[in-house]
């Protein structure tokens, strides 16, 4: 596919790009290249190939979903300049 400087154009400002007239038709020689590119990609046969979202197989490591934290609010509040009921006390700061 082969674009012209007035399609460039066109794309140039759909994309908000301020783009002189003299870097058109190298614009346009270039992005046709790349679109020549993807075409030959598409000539590639791909049947029996599963997609895929990473070109290394990774695994995550797994672990059981379980609190290993927290149950601790007595030796947290020990800390507290002031605490009443199980709770953090400060000053009011709404009128």
């Amino acid at each position: 596919m082969a674009l012209d400087k007035a399609t460039v154009a066109r794309i140039a400002a759909l994309a908000r790009i301020k783009l002189p007239p003299s870097e058109q038709e190298p614009l346009a020689r270039e992005l046709s290249a790349i679109l020549g590119w993807i075409e030959q990609l598409g000539e590639v046969d791909t049947a029996g190939i599963e997609p895929m979202s990473s070109g290394a197989a990774l695994r995550l490591p797994m672990r059981e979903d379980e609190i290993t934290d927290g149950d601790c609010r007595d030796k947290i509040l020990v800390n507290a300049p002031a605490a009443e009921r199980g709770f953090f006390t400060v000053p009011k700061v709404v009128e």
